[in-house]
């Protein structure tokens, strides 16, 4: 090799190392991703390639350094032994060949954050983050709240076992759904779990469902010293584990025969797993002989990990289509011919940003391969053209408004800077198809995105004229002709609608539907005397005050507003209720409701029939309170309680109804 050839491999080992460390340092230390995990692997595997051609590893180089300092927030202490990273392969012949005619175990990797619990007496008595390998966090207050964690266990000696801090794909789609700012909202399970486990208020962990799943028993040492007996076997640590009610890590005995099958199960199963993971762990099952080979050293001899070899295939880009969100950011994503992978067809990827697009410098026409990431997400690995053709839209997708490029840490990003976007106005349109609204059966704030980002709603009256769009409906994704019928099905029964779901649903600040039901009842349900009136004469009604009197009156008094209501109207049928004094029975009785109905569809379908007839329903019991509707009257809930505390009723659904709607 020349002098000239050493330098180039030297100064391209050093680019590497820089890259590297910048993206290891933003997802271990900031939870942020600024390439593919394709891409990080692809990078890796070149610097090592590198540095044993050249001989030569850099001290700072990221395959000899594991992870990142801890955060200063939280008390730190060293592990008594270095958590170690393991060694990976992508092949699957390279994974049996490894076990070298020794029997072992495969099971995930799971991909959260490690936890290493330690149990004295029985009683959890500290758990520290994996941290660099060498120094963690410790978050024992924190373990304390996850959902499965044993405080107290049988085991009287010392045990120390080593797990991951997990949050399963449902709860972290629930714990997203309940955020209403969609910046806030989390990327992925693995940087909420990260967030939640290093909390310094461990009621916020609390709340999130951490589960904790046990991959690694370090120790178990019995009162008088000794070690716990698990005769030289792996599996009998696992289960072991299980019998002091530890959550374990599933997991496959396996041998050079069977172990292909063992991994296609595995394979299989990530497609409906609810723990993310991103691969495999396979360990020697003899405990003696995994630790006589030893240690490099980043990596144990024990144990080798999997990481699933990326399904490629050849495709051209045809298109990229810029999707705008309630944020205001407008994603890129690519349209390409459609192949196969991992047993699915797939023809469209998210490309990220805009730094993603310049730097893969993709192209209309563009021979480009793609993957998908754990075997889920469809990505973008290479582009075999690179002719960079694609032009960055100057005007947002969905309004036509000025579109600017901004800097967000170290991606740039597409935003509109219009303020009035209907893709900003995604809550908006979420209100309005609500329950209590309009009632749209089916159309979920996903489905409204969707809508949203393809055009075929900007405002309100656009929802009863989707039928124009429908050959491009039942294309979208999670759409089909059955879809399309039943979503056509509810929009035709939310044109029948009352006057307080519809001024609900428009979103006026701070009325509520109780408020809509005040307002409408107080102008005899017509809207343009609704519309005709001033703040001082709306704050006259009980219940609406001057600051929401001024939110109406101000509503009502823009034009876009106005004409958004008009349209509506032309296209709803508004049923007028007839009410008459001797209907009024329950006027002025609060009532409070509470469980599962039987003889109506929900609460809100029991309050409207109360609030017909005079009467008003509370979230909560008072000394005002008429009486507490609740089929379980033996509930230990606090509203039964209080009720009892105040001589309050507790009447079943129909004893109420006995009661209080027999005509």
């Amino acid at each position: 090799m020349s002098d000239n050839e050493k330098d180039t491999k030297m100064n391209r080992m050093k680019e590497l190392v820089g890259i590297l460390s910048k993206a290891s340092e933003a997802y271990y230390a900031k939870d942020e991703e600024i390439m593919s995990n394709f891409e990080y692997d692809k990078l890796y595997d070149e610097l090592v390639s590198l540095e044993e051609e050249l001989g030569v590893t850099l001290s700072n180089s990221p395959t000899v350094r594991v992870g990142y300092e801890a955060v200063d927030e939280l008390p730190k202490m060293q592990h008594e032994s270095p958590m170690l990273s393991l060694d990976k392969t992508k092949s699957r012949d390279e994974l049996a060949s490894w076990l070298n005619g020794h029997e072992g175990i495969l099971s995930w990797k799971l991909d959260g954050l490690t936890i290493v619990l330690t149990y004295k007496n029985g009683e959890l008595v500290q758990a520290v983050t994996r941290g660099n390998g060498e120094i963690g966090e410790v978050v024992t207050p924190n373990a304390r709240v996850f959902v499965n964690v044993p405080t107290r266990i049988s085991f009287r000696g010392e045990l120390v076992l080593r797990g991951e801090a997990v949050i399963s794909y449902p709860d972290f789609e629930e714990i997203n759904r309940k955020i209403t700012n969609d910046a806030d909202r989390y990327k992925n399970p693995r940087n909420l779990c990260r967030g939640a486990v290093r909390q310094l208020n461990n009621e916020i962990t609390a709340k999130r469902n951490v589960r904790f799943i046990a991959f690694n028993l370090v120790t178990a040492r019995e009162t008088d010293g000794s070690d716990h007996d698990f005769s030289n076997s792996r599996e009998n640590t696992f289960r072991f584990l299980e019998q002091l009610g530890f959550e374990v890590v599933e997991r496959k005995a396996v041998n050079e025969g069977n172990i292909h099958e063992a991994i296609e199960y595995f394979a299989k199963k990530i497609e409906s797993y609810e723990i993310p993971s991103d691969g495999l762990v396979l360990t020697y099952e003899d405990i003696a002989y995994g630790v006589s080979l030893g240690r490099t050293a980043k990596f144990p001899r024990h144990s080798i990990a999997f990481k699933w070899a990326d399904e490629t295939a050849e495709t051209t880009l045809r298109e990229i289509e810029w999707s705008a969100s309630r944020t205001g950011l407008i994603n890129p994503v690519a349209i390409f011919d459609p192949v196969e992978l991992e047993g699915t067809t797939v023809s469209r990827a998210s490309v990220h940003n805009v730094s993603i697009v310049r730097e893969l410098k993709l192209g209309i026409g563009d021979r480009i391969t793609v993957y998908k990431a754990n075997m889920i997400i469809p990505q973008i690995a290479e582009n075999l053209t690179g002719s960079g053709n694609v032009t960055i839209p100057s005007v947002c997708p969905v309004c036509g408004g000025k579109t600017e490029i901004r800097a967000l840490n170290e991606a740039q990003s597409l935003y509109c800077t219009n303020e009035e976007c209907p893709a900003k106005q995604i809550k908006a349109f979420s209100q309005f198809v609500s329950r209590e609204a309009l009632n749209v059966d089916g159309l979920s704030e996903a489905t409204l995105e969707k809508m949203i980002d393809f055009g075929f709603i900007k405002s309100f009256p656009d929802l009863f004229e989707l039928d124009k769009h429908k050959e491009n409906i039942i294309r979208l994704e999670g759409f089909g002709e059955k879809s399309y019928e039943n979503l056509m099905a509810a929009i035709e029964n939310a044109r029948h609608t009352t006057l307080p779901r519809l001024i609900f649903g428009l979103g006026i600040n701070g009325i509520g539907s109780a408020n809509a039901k005040l307002l409408c009842k107080a102008y005899d349900y017509d809207i343009d005397r609704i519309i005709a009136a001033d703040a001082s004469e709306l704050a006259e009604i009980d219940g609406i005050g001057d600051v929401m009197a001024g939110a109406i009156a101000g509503f009502f008094k823009n034009e876009r507003n106005l004409s958004v209501l008009r349209s509506l109207i032309e296209k709803l049928e508004i049923e007028k209720p007839q009410v008459n004094a001797s209907g009024q029975n329950l006027s002025g009785l609060i009532f409070v409701v509470t469980g599962s109905l039987n003889s109506f569809e929900n609460r809100n379908a029991l309050k409207e029939v109360i609030e017909q007839r005079g009467g008003k329903v509370t979230g909560s019991v008072t000394g005002k309170t008429i009486c507490l509707i609740n089929n379980d009257n033996m509930s230990n809930s606090t509203k039964n309680k209080t009720a009892k505390e105040l001589n309050i009723p507790i009447l079943t659904e129909e004893e109420f109804m006995k009661t209080y709607l027999t005509d």
